[in-house]
Parts: structure tokens; sequence; C-alpha cells
């Protein structure tokens, strides 16, 4: 059985449980019953986020939920009670809202792949915290909404992450109607990378993330980092940047050990630089 290190104590209250294995962070949001998205617990998932870029011992971030629910988004109760305040809530709902984007940010630019193990019912942002994952797989019993248009509050930060994943008539399903949608429907969307057994979840959402973790670090981060880049980018300018971007790996140090081992038909050895 592989040796669990804890880089935090396991305790019960969360809001965030953070176990590392084999170079595999797994990040458990542990704020039950709806995992809801309080100020707290945005601020505890940018903190392990935060803290895991400096840490050369993590390769590979898994984003996971215990309990029934994924994440249900924001914490209504917690918005509405601040309606009380002199400004009827405008300077929380701000910050709430700007620390959500700082979080998703966060996600997308880490220099570590952040997988999301979604195995019950995320909506609204939570259904951004997956789209903002770069790989996520799903059990059967996932399901996927962005349903603020039910309650009078339109998910327009959700849509940013949403509308970069799937197609815009797709997102303006979701966004329109509200609707509840399975788990094949968000494969067949491209909200997920795949749909797998309950009872198999984790061990394949694991075998994903330790076959990431074997890759140079120094590669992986280069090219999460293109990815994203060259994507809000016009046709010749993407070519431009990452043939800088090749240019430049090309002339690092794993590149050069990756390829020799490829011609000389042994295994490589990184060093991540």
């Amino acid at each position: 059985m592989a040796e669990i290190v804890a880089i935090k104590p396991a305790v019960a209250e969360g809001p965030v449980v953070a176990r590392l294995d084999k170079g595999v962070l797994r990040l458990t949001l542990a704020n039950p019953p709806a995992n809801a998205l309080s100020l707290a617990v945005m601020a505890a998932l940018a903190a392990e986020l935060d803290r895991a870029k400096s840490d050369r011992s993590v390769r590979v971030i898994i984003l996971a939920a215990a309990g029934k629910v994924f994440c249900a988004g924001h914490d209504l109760k917690e918005m509405t009670a601040r309606r009380a305040d002199a400004d009827r809530g405008k300077a929380f709902f701000e910050e709430t809202f700007s620390a959500c984007a700082a979080l998703m940010q966060a996600i997308v630019r880490h220099p570590r792949p952040v997988i999301a193990e979604v195995d019950g019912l995320a909506t609204a942002a939570g259904a951004q915290l997956v789209a903002s994952c770069d790989l996520a797989i799903a059990s059967h019993k996932a399901t996927f909404c962005t349903p603020g248009v039910n309650i009078g509050l339109f998910c327009s930060t959700p849509m940013v992450a949403l509308s970069r994943n799937v197609s815009r008539k797709q997102a303006m399903e979701m966004l329109l109607t509200g609707e509840t949608i399975d788990a094949a429907t968000a494969k067949e969307f491209g909200l997920v990378n795949r749909v797998v057994p309950g009872e198999y979840l984790n061990q394949i959402v694991t075998k994903y993330a330790q076959t990431i973790a074997a890759k140079s670090a120094l590669v992986v981060k280069t090219g999460k980092e293109a990815f994203y880049a060259q994507a809000e980018m016009g046709l010749a300018e993407a070519y431009a940047y990452t043939g800088r971007v090749m240019v430049d790996n090309m002339l690092a140090r794993d590149a050069e050990e990756g390829i020799g081992a490829f011609i000389g038909k042994r295994k490589p050895e990184w060093t991540d630089d």
C-alpha cells in the first residue's frame, strides 16, 4: 500500500483536506452538506493551491469533494445574510465574486495540472469549478447545472469557464434553462473528459494523475501555460508564440534528455529543468 503523507491535518470540520501521495496532491472539499464556496472555503482552497506552487514534490493536483454534492456553488445563505448591511451587501458581494474569479484563474494559471474528480452534483460556481480544471472525470451519478436563472441570479461568472469548455449553444442551453444535465450529456458537451462507474472513480482519476506525474514537471508546466495563452490569440499570433515556446523548450535539459532517451530506447530521467 502506498505511503500517504499528510501535508496538513485531516480534520473533520474542513473546509479543505489535503493529502500528498507520490507527487499527487488530493484536495478534498469538506464543507458539508453542499460544499458551498463560502469565502472561508475559497480562501482555504486558494491557500492550498498557492502552497502547492512552490512545493516541487507536488506534480499533479486532484480536486475532489466529500459527500453527495461536489459543490453547490456560492453560499447563498452567507450572501443573503449580508443584505442587512448598510450597502445591502454590495461590498460583500463584490468581495465574494472577486475571490471566486481569482480562485478560478489560480487553477487555470497553476503550474501543475488540476483534475476534477466529480461524484455528485456540481451546480453554478460548482460547475464553474469543474470547467476551470484542466481535466474532469465524473462518475455516472454526477450531474451538472447552472441554475441561477431559476432564482433571479444569472450565472454570469460561471459562464466564463463554461463557455470556454463547451459550444456557445450548449452553454446557452445550460444557462438559459437552468436544467440539470447528467454525466453522459456533460461528456457530450465537453464539460468532462470521461464518465466512469462510481466504484472505480478514485482509482481511475489517480491513474490519470500518476500518468501525468511521471512526466517532466517543467514540460507539463510549459505546455499548460502555452495552451491557455494561445487559446486567447489569433491564429498567426498563436503560431508565433508557440514557436517561441518550442524553441525555449528544446533548449531545456529535459527536452535534451527526453529526446536522447527516445533515440536511445531508454527511460528518461527528468530533472525538471
